[in-house]
């Protein structure tokens, strides 16, 4: 009687444990799943972006949450003189390379990072980003006599220095981009000032 019954517990006990040892098993699993999702997405929000300067031509610059590299919005001066037709020059900068600068594709420049420009006059000139027409921007000479860009932060007229855009997934030409960050200055005051929009 004593075998039967001890044969009997040498059959249950793989089955026993089993049933104690998967559950948890599965569950340790699932939560190394979600700590690497987590890991990663705060992987991409923490990348450190570079502040380009150390240019007397930069108007602003626009960067994206996949790399570093930047797109930088510059005065195209002539000889000392803004070019009339095509008054902003538009380049990269490759900070996940070796920081080179390189021109944009002509793909890039007519549809996604291009500006369409209007003359209003001499020392004022109406922007549009091809990629979202509807929104205007104006680049004018301020009160110091120097060209700026000016937009709308907060519903207040500012010098616009910066756009971050925080993508997820889509292409080059339709990006799925959650949120918008504009940063600038107060044209009255000159507080820093920034905002955050969906599209």
């Amino acid at each position: 009687m004593n075998c039967i019954s001890k044969r009997k517990r040498r059959r249950k006990h793989p089955y026993i444990n089993k049933s104690l040892y998967i559950k948890p098993l599965l569950t340790a699993l699932l939560f190394c799943f979600f700590l690497l999702i987590a890991i990663h997405g705060f992987a991409q929000d923490s990348l450190r972006f570079p502040v380009p300067g150390g240019n007397p031509k930069q108007l602003f610059f626009l960067q994206r949450s996949q790399n570093t590299n930047t797109v930088v919005y510059e005065l195209n001066m002539k000889n000392g003189i803004l070019d009339s037709i095509a008054p902003v020059h538009i380049f990269w900068i490759c900070y996940a390379e070796k920081s080179q600068k390189e021109e944009l594709t002509s793909l890039q420049r007519q549809h996604a990072y291009g500006l369409m420009t209007t003359y209003i006059s001499k020392d004022h000139y109406e922007l549009r980003f091809l990629a979202n027409k509807k929104h205007v921007m104006q680049l004018m000479k301020g009160p110091n006599h120097l060209f700026h860009v000016y937009d709308r932060i907060n519903g207040k007229q500012a010098i616009f220095s910066s756009i971050y855009l925080q993508i997820n997934g889509g292409s080059l030409f339709s990006p799925h981009i959650e949120y918008i960050m504009t940063k600038g200055l107060d044209a009255e005051t000159g507080a820093a000032v920034s905002e955050k929009t969906r599209p």
